[in-house]
């Protein structure tokens, strides 16, 4: 049980329901809480059913990498074929659990994002181009939008894409810094990651880069009708992930771009977190007033 809770990426999995619950609970309009945690639940499987797919796809290149090689597959504990029928099955029963739990614009949504990284990333994107991360980061993008449609309907609000958008600049240097240690392993596996294309000190400057764009991404809620609590938030955390992408341009131990890497997840539960908050309080204060 616990190599098929494997399949299903638990890490990655949790800044995805993470994500995706705070766009439902920012969204206007009523959901009842126990259709909220079956939408939640839907987005979850949706996720695990794209990773089930790129686990079953990336099996070869898995073997190879000492990150990887203990995976269910590459072990050979689960059978090449049983994590693509999971990830099949999971993919369905995940969009019709959110059709019926909430409507059709947020399943169709999710259909999408599965659909993208299952096979525009894993399949067409990868192995192929060093921008790899960069275009299939979307696909970690859209469960904000996927949330937020779950309860409003809709998923063409301001709010919801700039949610994406933090999510989408925050990706490249998130898994940059990862590729920074461990770009051996890529290389030896032929995955055309950005280190081992243009180089160390190139793939550097561009977390450096993309740092700056995810300070100015995460400031876009302002926009949208975040108030002062989430701007201090969003520049605190935003000021300090590019401090730590300095320092990794700066340094060639492997072990400051990890602690870039460990910094980018806590960054953005924070961050979003920070966003909730403030829309809960100024949601309070609204309702007092009137």
């Amino acid at each position: 049980m616990r190599d098929y809770v494997t399949l299903l990426k638990p890490g990655v999995m949790s800044l995805v329901v993470f994500t995706g619950a705070c766009g439902l609970w920012l969204a206007p309009g009523n959901l009842h809480p126990f259709m909220q945690f079956i939408s939640v639940l839907a987005i979850a499987m949706g996720s695990g059913a794209g990773a089930a797919i790129n686990m079953w796809y990336d099996r070869d290149i898995d073997a190879i990498m000492r990150r990887t090689q203990k995976r269910p597959l590459p072990s050979g504990r689960i059978a090449a074929d049983d994590s693509l029928v999971m990830g099949i099955m999971l993919s369905i029963a995940s969009v019709a659990l959110l059709g019926l739990a909430s409507n059709w614009v947020a399943a169709a949504w999710l259909a999408f994002a599965i659909f993208f990284y299952a096979v525009i990333y894993t399949m067409g994107l990868k192995r192929f181009t060093p921008q790899n991360i960069v275009i299939g980061g979307a696909a970690g993008a859209f469960p904000a939008v996927i949330g937020w449609a779950a309860v409003s309907g809709e998923a063409f609000s301001l709010m919801p894409w700039m949610m994406f958008a933090t999510v989408f600049f925050w990706t490249p240097p998130h898994f940059w810094a990862l590729a920074l240690y461990r770009h051996e392993d890529y290389k030896t596996a032929n995955v055309p990651m950005l280190p081992v294309v243009a180089g160390m000190a190139s793939t550097k400057r561009h977390i450096v880069a993309y740092s700056v764009l995810l300070l100015i991404a995460s400031l876009s809620p302002l926009l949208a009708g975040a108030g002062m609590l989430y701007a201090v938030a969003a520049t605190v955390l935003s000021v300090q992930f590019l401090r730590h992408a300095i320092r990794t341009a700066r340094s060639d131990d492997a072990k400051v771009a990890m602690k870039l890497f460990g910094y980018s997840i806590l960054y953005l539960f924070l961050l979003f977190a920070a966003l909730v908050i403030d829309h809960w309080g100024v949601h309070h204060a609204l309702i007092t007033a009137a």
